[in-house]
């Protein structure tokens, strides 16, 4: 078969091209692309394809004038921004709003060039038309979207102005003026203006108490702003409240180290709105974390209960409570499996739930029922993690040996689930104590990633448990080195020379870093007051403590202040915290150890 001729080979290729992909689609338009256009098209991708992007983007915008096609200013402000040459690419939206004066989608790239350039003083008028384009039913969703537009603006300031002025109009329209609050105090907060933020938050919750918007605000300003939290309170308070927006709340609450409230809004949300599947799951891994097993185990019960049966069909109630036997830590025998598989986020949680009740049969230890649970898991992205919790099982029992080989003969898909095993033998040989073997294994995983943050963070604390400060510093400051934010880095390594007693000065820099990064922390805040524990300093340190403890009574934090207020003179204050933290975490290390060093009988 004759081959075509070299021209037409090359116009059939550029057929393909992103110029050409509407013009091809659309074959009724055929008057579009007339001779003249066809060439002014090819030329343009010829001069593209051989570096000269400058004469592409002067054909192709010569073409889109010519032609008025959208799809060609777009292809002519594409070229000119691959090239770097925003001015141009300004100029090709620009050419495009004349010829067509009346389309939304050349003001919104107009803006966001602006922004890029740092021409914000030019973006009122644009910002003006596109609101005047958009139909009073849909502006309010408009004017929400304007953050994405200026989020590539260098100066959010500049932006934030141009916005508040831009919007000013719209701040008194029913229709809008929620959305306007909203919008302006999201520039704010962008600019670092987080008191003019909260201020339009209150404005726009007051102004529409039912919208979600002013919430999702305010949820942002909570970790720099605590009095925000009151907008989300008074929201999700009101019956019938949207349970995404009440979960959101939760997880705020959750980074914030305040698992108590997150479990009494976990609570509330299960009270209104029982049959709600995931409010379960997220209770019962707080629960857990704060060793609270019987919670924990009722509520990750619940989870299944209600995912299996909506993934199965109304065969049972719903709201049947837990009966006895599955309070006993053992799954029901016989207990039904639903026939069709639930969705794929479904089954994530379902995963997710058996491994926390394994975890929860471990710690109760029945070994029977966490193996049961884990054989529920049928998830290959998780295998690693369950034959690890297999082999920590295998390990109890004596059997180390049969253990460490189980993980190492799981099979590698790629580099991932190399790392994953060598993560896992660590974590398994650090559970056993056997520092210096953990210490190795992720030595062998850092010989494939010697940048790897996380393997740096494990290695260091495992060198802390073997007291090797020098390989702690040695690791952390590497670590701080590849990421100055590391709040937890900072934190470790501030903490580690505090308990030493060594050079409280610079302890004291480390830790304060980590609370900048970190604001509110109760693990830092405990650690800072660690250093003025050393340093003598009893009033502070007992301020930071108490502070850290009532935000989140761990046991480790515990330790800390019933010592603090030991060394004060107040014993009876001392052992009530020490009890309380001893409920926590009856075979905390730090606990037993000050206990016994103290020589205090609780």
């Amino acid at each position: 078969m004759p081959r075509p001729p070299r021209w037409r080979r090359c116009a059939a290729a550029l057929l393909l091209a992103p110029a050409f992909a509407l013009a091809a689609a659309e074959t009724p338009r055929r008057s579009a692309l007339d001779a003249q256009l066809f060439y002014q098209l090819l030329i343009a991708e010829m001069q593209l394809r051989a570096g000269d992007a400058g004469g592409a983007y002067r054909v192709l915008l010569e073409a889109a004038r010519r032609s008025g096609q959208p799809e060609l200013f777009r292809r002519a402000m594409d070229v000119a921004l691959q090239a770097r040459a925003g001015n141009e690419a300004l100029a090709a939206v620009r050419a495009w709003r004349e010829a067509e004066p009346r389309a939304a989608d050349p003001l919104r790239l107009e803006l966001q060039i602006l922004a890029a350039l740092g021409r914000l003083g030019e973006s009122a008028a644009p910002l003006q038309a596109l609101l005047g384009l958009t139909p009073e039913a849909d502006r309010s969703g408009v004017i929400a979207a304007l953050p994405r537009l200026f989020e590539r603006a260098g100066d959010k300031r500049d932006a934030a102005t141009v916005m508040a002025e831009a919007l000013a109009p719209q701040l008194d329209a029913e229709s809008t003026r929620t959305a306007a609050r909203v919008a302006i105090g999201r520039a704010w907060l962008a600019a670092d203006e987080a008191d003019r933020a909260l201020a339009l938050a209150r404005e726009a919750a007051q102004a529409d108490p039912s919208s979600s918007a002013p919430v999702l605000l305010a949820l942002e300003l909570m970790p720099s702003r605590p009095q925000a939290e009151s907008i989300v309170a008074a929201h999700v308070a009101e019956p019938g409240r949207e349970v995404a927006l009440h979960m959101a709340y939760v997880r705020a609450l959750t980074l914030a180290q305040r698992h108590d409230d997150a479990i009494a809004q976990l609570g509330a949300i299960n009270r209104e709105r029982p049959g709600e599947a995931q409010p379960y799951l997220t209770l019962g891994a707080l629960h857990l974390e704060q060793r609270r097993l019987d919670e924990a185990d009722a509520a990750l019960r619940r989870f299944v209960e209600l995912t299996q049966h909506a993934a199965a069909g109304p065969t049972e109630p719903a709201g049947t409570a837990p009966g006895p036997a599955e309070s006993a830590g053992t799954p029901p025998a016989g207990e039904r499996q639903p026939d069709p598989a639930p969705p794929h986020a479904a089954q994530r949680g379902l995963t997710q739930a058996w491994l926390m009740l394994a975890q929860i049969a471990e710690q109760r230890g029945d070994t029977a029922a966490a193996e049961q649970w884990l054989a529920r898991v049928d998830d290959p992205e998780r295998a690693v993690e369950v034959q690890a919790r297999r082999a920590l099982l295998i390990a109890r029992q004596g059997r180390v040996d049969e253990a460490l080989a189980s993980l190492r003969a799981l099979p590698e898909r790629d580099s991932g689930d190399a790392r994953a095993k060598l993560v896992a033998e660590a974590q398994l040989l650090r559970e056993l104590k056997r520092w210096q073997a953990a210490f190795d294994t992720y030595g062998r995983a850092l010989q494939a990633s010697p940048d790897d943050a996380d393997l740096l963070y494990e290695q260091a604390m495992v060198a802390e448990q073997m007291d090797r400060l020098d390989l702690l510093e040695e690791r952390m400051r590497r670590l701080i080195e590849l990421q100055p934010d590391h709040a937890h880095a900072h934190n470790a390594l501030g903490y580690s020379l505090a308990d030493r007693g060594l050079r409280l000065d610079e302890a004291r820099r480390l830790i304060e870093r980590a609370l900048e990064l970190m604001p509110g922390d109760p693990f830092i805040t405990d650690s800072l007051g660690w250093v003025e524990f050393r340093a003598g300093n009893l009033a502070e340190a007992r301020r930071l403590l108490e502070q850290a403890w009532a935000k989140r009574p761990d046991t480790e934090i515990g330790a800390h202040l019933g010592e603090v207020l030991w060394a004060m003179g107040e014993r009876d204050a001392a052992r009530g915290i020490w009890r309380q933290a001893r409920e926590r975490g009856a075979d905390n290390e730090v606990l037993n150890e000050t206990l016994k060093r103290l020589q205090v009988e609780l």
